[in-house]
């Protein structure tokens, strides 16, 4: 029945996957205090190697960019070193690993970077992101600044080289984080977008900035490396607005045309509808894209499987799973029973 799932797939003429299956990005908290990559997550990457492809949790490009205690880094030469040893490890156990580059934009909190020089939570504009920060309950978000014109120039550019540092580590290539609410997908938004410069109102300016990001991406590693993730249905950390179906048929019909490595969706369960979408976002994005599409959300092997059969999606990304049983590739293959995903799994790497 999951046939499908351990058939090669060709994203391009560079990188071929062994399966369909992707270990989808899971964010773990266990880099050390300088958001360096420890060995404890080297042999935990190593251990799911059977996969397709490894989509790393999300990794900071910069200082600014974090919002959650112990997220790993891009930016500093001893994470490059640590992200060396992962990257080495998954090779080495014969599987292919993406970097997924990071902003939490509104959702970061200066508490983790104020010994940088910056105290400023930057976002498209000035709209705080309700509650608190998950794992530390006591920080408050705070309102953020809306980023300038060379503030804007800046990410840009370090997003560029953040991609490089993932080759420099020894990537296959990078995943860029433009979904569940984090900076790229707070300007696709009009919830968290409300600038009225160039970067604000219509759809080809509320795509401004995400598309220089992919273009800079391009230009640094080629499209070939590079992959994007997207939430057209606004769901965590984002207010919904009818307005943004327009912001993302614009934004997939110019991806479409800078053939990347796949685009990914941003989902925690793709049975959620979206009525501004005209139902789940992977059904969306497929009709509107006709590129390769990962799909991803509470699916299994066997529906992810049927899925495929259905061109719904083209590689099926799978995520706690693979937390609760680091042989899910094999598991699936030979029919043998899963072990169930509990959140005590979150306190330790296996």
């Amino acid at each position: 029945m999951t046939d499908n799932l351990f058939q090669p797939f060709a994203l391009n003429e560079t990188i071929t996957l062994d399966n369909r299956i992707l270990m989808a990005p899971l964010t773990r908290c266990m880099a050390d205090d300088e958001l360096v990559p420890t060995q404890a997550m080297a042999d935990y990457y190593a251990r799911r190697a059977e996969a397709g492809l490894i989509i790393s949790e999300a990794v900071i490009i910069r200082p600014d960019g974090q919002g959650y205690p112990n997220t790993p880094g891009l930016f500093t030469a001893a994470q490059i070193d640590g992200w060396r040893t992962v990257t080495d490890a998954v090779h080495q156990a014969g599987g292919k690993i993406f970097a997924q580059l990071w902003h939490t934009g509104r959702v970061a909190h200066p508490y983790f970077f104020e010994k940088s020089g910056t105290s400023d939570v930057l976002a498209p504009s000035a709209i705080a992101v309700e509650g608190s920060v998950p794992r530390m309950r006591e920080l408050s978000y705070q309102v953020p600044k809306a980023v300038s014109h060379d503030e804007i120039t800046q990410l840009i550019a370090d997003y560029g080289q953040a991609a490089a540092n993932a080759i420099d580590a020894g990537f296959d290539g990078v995943e860029i984080h433009g979904a569940n609410g984090y900076l790229i997908d707070q300007f696709l938004h009009h919830g968290s977008n409300h600038r009225s410069d160039e970067y604000g109102q219509s759809p080809e300016n509320m795509a401004r900035f995400p598309l220089a990001v992919v273009d800079a991406i391009c230009a640094r590693i080629g499209n070939d490396r590079t992959a994007l993730r997207v939430s057209p249905g606004a769901y965590f950390n984002m207010a919904s607005d009818d307005r943004d179906r327009a912001v993302f048929d614009y934004f997939l019909a110019e991806l479409e045309q800078r053939d990347l490595a796949f685009l990914h969706i941003g989902i925690f369960d793709d049975a959620m509808q979206f009525d501004y979408l005209g139902g789940s976002a992977s059904s969306y994005v497929r009709s509107v894209y006709s590129k390769t599409l990962v799909g991803v959300g509470s699916y299994s092997a066997e529906t992810g499987s049927a899925a495929i059969s259905n061109n719904q999606f083209d590689l099926l990304a799978i995520g706690r799973p693979f937390i609760a049983n680091p042989d899910y590739v094999a598991k699936v293959r030979q029919g043998n029973e899963l072990v169930s995903y509990s959140d005590e799994m979150l306190t330790s790497l296996v």
